[in-house]
């Protein structure tokens, strides 16, 4: 068998496409799966390639050019594990184990201490854009040891997305679990926008707009400021009828959402953090509950809702809403670079903020018009405390704040569950807030569990005995 460039571990559908996609970029693969049917059929879809099928770990190993590159695309947890204990003792220093699952990062910087002595240079790499993106461009958040980034980097970037500008999909991230927590952040903002989106679509629907209706109203928002991957595939999916009974495809699908952990990482990092990301937690609230479907029926038998008001004239919603829906999108992407933020001055990342977002630009899921706009503010301003106080994002939120108001005060009135606007308006109030109430807190703190207080007008720590 001849020398391979890089070894491919794990040939689903996510594996195999990344193998296609670096064949068709002029790379040599060889791959290798537990399972002998996937083995047999990256075969078969590969003959006449530049890529080849190995029947064991070991013999994909012998196949690979020095210094070896394997790429794991394997479940997170221990799964990967497994792997690395039969593929370590076969590798040599120098050689590269890339892990592209969505691992969390703490599991990928207990791996690279346990390789630290071994010369096997470790790379945790964020994936995504779904198979789709895998076969075609995906982004790529590599992190880990920093001697692997050169080994990597062509490989890594020739089958990247690519921006509008030309710029590949795919940046270093920074050293130890750097590319995972990037991946993780995504992957939280990403539950966050498809919320926002899910509640702007059920607030038309209580004005008696039609799917097709609201699929064409998200058509019109893809052309604008609102323009990304997850409005577009949402117009689309509201679009699309069901040949089996003739209604709408989204109207026969369950109200139950599944979820892989992701966005419940980055919400729970977030509180280990102290980093405020109150609309990515909601998001991650918004699938359990919508879990617990027979409870729900239940109680709608049960709980009484609002008087329903007039329902108001579209027009006079439909430019509101959008307006709305991306002030709350950007306070869900400053809540993402927030926890960013914390997390790099924490672990001495050193993570390149821009690059961050300009990866994020193509070939993701979330990908957006905006980002690009993201990227301009941490390139003029490396050590921005938040998005918001970004002077164009600050005037995009100055112009659409009271459209955001409005819309949540409407779903309110109306009885229309939006935790994420709701809480990306608290959250902008919030932050624009020179004083909260938190000074009560302090004092009812110190009241039942003497915790002491801080006060205004001189340093130090103070106690009353409230009860005398």
């Amino acid at each position: 068998m001849q020398a391979m460039d890089i070894g491919l571990v794990g040939l689903g559908v996510m594996g195999e496409n990344l193998a296609l996609n670096l064949e068709r970029n002029g790379f040599s693969v060889a791959g290798f799966d537990l399972d002998a049917s996937k083995r047999e059929n990256f075969a078969q879809r590969t003959r006449g390639l530049k890529a080849q099928a190995a029947a064991t770990l070991a013999e994909l190993v012998a196949t690979l050019s020095l210094p070896r590159r394997l790429w794991l695309m394997v479940p997170a947890g221990a799964a990967v594990d497994r792997v690395l204990a039969q593929l370590t003792p076969l590798l040599s220093p120098g050689d590269v184990l890339i892990d592209g699952g969505n691992t969390l990062y703490t599991d990928t910087q207990r791996r690279i201490a346990a390789l630290q002595g071994s010369g096997i240079l470790y790379v945790g790499a964020g994936v995504s854009g779904g198979e789709e993106g895998a076969l075609r461009g995906p982004a790529l958040m590599p992190g880990g040891s920093p001697e692997a980034w050169p080994l990597v980097k062509p490989l890594l970037q020739a089958i990247a997305a690519r921006a509008e500008d030309g710029q590949p999909c795919c940046e270093w991230m920074g050293p130890g679990g750097a590319g995972h927590f990037v991946k993780m952040v995504h992957n939280g903002i990403e539950y966050a926008d498809m919320q926002m989106i899910c509640e702007a679509y059920a607030l038309m629907q209580s004005l008696g707009m039609a799917p097709a209706e609201i699929a064409a109203e998200f058509q019109n928002w893809s052309d604008g400021e609102l323009g990304s991957y997850l409005i577009d595939i949402t117009a689309k999916i509201l679009a699309r009828t069901d040949p089996e009974t003739g209604a709408a495809l989204v109207d026969v699908i369950l109200d139950t959402a599944e979820q892989k952990g992701t966005g419940q990482w980055a919400s729970q990092i977030a509180l280990d953090l102290g980093v405020t990301a109150p609309t990515i937690a909601e998001a991650v609230f918004a699938r359990t509950m919508s879990a617990i479907k027979t409870e729900r029926v239940a109680a709608s038998r049960w709980l009484s809702g609002p008087h329903m008001a007039t329902v108001p004239e579209r027009g006079a919603v439909l430019g509101p809403l959008r307006r709305a829906l991306l002030a709350a999108k950007i306070c869900a992407y400053a809540q993402g670079f927030a926890i960013l933020r914390a997390a790099d001055r924490d672990n001495q990342w050193h993570l390149p903020m821009a690059q961050v977002a300009s990866v994020w630009r193509a070939g993701c899921i979330i990908r957006a018009h905006l980002l690009e706009d993201v990227r301009r503010a941490y390139a003029h301003q490396t050590d921005l405390a938040n998005l918001l106080v970004d002077p164009h994002f600050a005037r995009v939120m100055a112009d659409c704040q009271q459209d955001l108001r409005e819309v949540v005060a409407m779903a309110a009135l109306r009885g229309v569950p939006m935790p994420a606007f709701m809480s990306a308006l608290s959250y902008y109030d919030a932050y624009r807030s020179a004083r909260l109430p938190a000074n009560l807190l302090q004092a009812q703190r110190d009241y039942f569990g003497a915790h002491t207080y801080q006060r205004t007008d001189r340093p130090g720590k103070f106690h009353t005995r409230w009860g005398d």
